[in-house]
C-alpha cells in the first residue's frame, strides 16, 4: 500500500542521509511519491472481518449497491471512486466502518506541505509518436525476456485470480487473458501496448499539475547536473 511505501521509504531516506549520502528516488508511481512528499492521512489497518462482510454483501447485492451507500456516507469519495473500482470502494467503506469518519475528511487532514526537501526531475518526451514507439519496443522486450512464462509460473505457484490488484497491472492483465485463451498472442501484445500508453498518459497528467518540477525532454545526465538546486545538493 501507499502507507507501507511511505513508512519504508522514510526509514530508508533517514538511514541514507545519516551516512552523508543523498537519497535518489526513481519511479513513475505518482501517487506513492505524492504521499511521500506531502504526507498521508492516518488510516486504520485493513480489517479482514470488515472486508469479508463487505465482499459477502457485494456478492449478494452487487458493488453498485455498495457504491450507493458510499454516496450517502461520503459523497466526495464516491464521486472519485467508480462503482467498478472494488478495491477503493471497499477501502472507503471499511475506513468508515472502523473509524466512523469519512475517508475524504481523513485524507483532507493529511499534510499539504512537503515533508522533506527534494529536487524533482521528470523526463517528458515532447514527441508523442516517439513515446509510443518506445512503449511498443519496451513491451516487446518484456515479452522477449519472458513475461508470459513469468505469469504462468505465478499462476502455478499461487492461488491467483484476475480480480487481484497485482493481476490487473499493465502486462499481467493482458497475459492472463492470453493464457486463459480469451485472446491470441497478437491481441495480447496490442492490448498490452495500448494499456501502457494509457498509463503513460495518466502519468503525464499527474506531472502537469506538479509544482517545482524540472522537465527534461530525454534522459540527459549533463542536463540533470546543470539544474542549480541539484548541483547545490551534490556540492
Amino acid at each position: 500500500t501507499a502507507h507501507d511505501f511511505v513508512t519504508d521509504a522514510r526509514r530508508l531516506i533517514e538511514s541514507i542521509s545519516t551516512r552523508g549520502v543523498t537519497p535518489l528516488m526513481v519511479g513513475g508511481t505518482m501517487l506513492y511519491l505524492k504521499s511521500l512528499r506531502s504526507g498521508m492521512a492516518e488510516l486504520p489497518s485493513a480489517s479482514p472481518a470488515v472486508r469479508a462482510a463487505l465482499e459477502s454483501e457485494a456478492a449478494e447485492k452487487g458493488w453498485p449497491f455498495l457504491h450507493e451507500r458510499l454516496a450517502k456516507i461520503d459523497p466526495v469519495a464516491a464521486a472519485r471512486i467508480k462503482p467498478s473500482d472494488r478495491q477503493r470502494l471497499q477501502r472507503a467503506l471499511e475506513v468508515f466502518e472502523l473509524t466512523g469518519r469519512k475517508l475524504s475528511d481523513l485524507q483532507a487532514e493529511s499534510g499539504s506541505n512537503p515533508t522533506f526537501d527534494a529536487v524533482e526531475v521528470a523526463i517528458e518526451p515532447p514527441n508523442r509518436a516517439e513515446l509510443h514507439e518506445r512503449i511498443a519496443a519496451r513491451f516487446d522486450q518484456m515479452l522477449e525476456d519472458g513475461l508470459v512464462p513469468e505469469v504462468e509460473a505465478l499462476r502455478e505457484a499461487f492461488d491467483l485470480n484476475p480480480t487481484l490488484p497485482a493481476m490487473k497491472s499493465v502486462g499481467y492483465r493482458q497475459v492472463w487473458e492470453y493464457l486463459e485463451g480469451d485472446i491470441d498472442w497478437a491481441e495480447m501484445r496490442l492490448r498490452g501496448i495500448i494499456a501502457t500508453r494509457q498509463l503513460a498518459k495518466r502519468q503525464l497528467t499527474w506531472l502537469r499539475g506538479w509544482s517545482h518540477l524540472h522537465r527534461l525532454p530525454a534522459p540527459d545526465l549533463d542536463a540533470v547536473l546543470k539544474i542549480k538546486p541539484l548541483a547545490h545538493i551534490l556540492d
